[in-house]
């Protein structure tokens, strides 16, 4: 197979004496400083995301599809949030994930708690909370994961795959 572009066509080979001098790791961390600006709109369009899956389900009810949905909303932001600055909305999300995951059916998904993931995404994303200097969002965090725990309790584990 030819790809459909040749990438060598668009960047230029250093020379020895430059590739010497390149620090592939700084150079990534001054990409990422020089486009950080837009971290901020990409959560917010990833909470978007979230919201806009959460309500097909307030309206047109819980199916697997919709389910999934919401399950790849969170997930997105659970792996994004730490690159976009928001570690913090990335552990929420990653215990609404590990929720979803664990239920055994789309119907044993418990709503109320569902809502609360979302909701607290997306104050915290509105609110800036990003770490755990936030310490309400830390506080929220940690009741969200002990009630999921708990939720989950009533259900046998999950048999782990060999």
């Amino acid at each position: 197979m030819t790809p459909p572009t040749d990438l060598r066509s668009k960047v230029r080979e250093l020379t020895p004496r430059e590739a010497k001098k390149f620090d592939p790791v700084k150079a990534a961390e001054a990409a990422l400083q020089r486009i950080s600006s837009h971290f901020g709109n990409w959560m917010d369009n990833e909470t978007r995301d979230l919201l806009s899956a959460w309500e097909s389900i307030k309206i047109d009810g819980l199916t697997e599809d919709s389910l999934a949905t919401l399950f790849q909303a969170a997930h997105n932001i659970k792996g994004q949030a730490l690159t976009l600055g928001f570690p913090l909305v990335g552990e929420v999300a990653a215990g609404f994930c590990h929720l979803i995951e664990n239920i055994p059916s789309p119907d044993k998904l418990p709503l109320e708690l569902a809502g609360r993931y979302v909701e607290a995404i997306r104050a915290m994303v509105m609110e800036g909370a990003k770490d755990d200097a936030n310490k309400t969002g830390v506080e929220l965090l940690q009741t969200l994961l002990s009630v999921t725990d708990d939720y989950l309790a009533q259900f046998p584990k999950k048999q782990e795959e060999a």
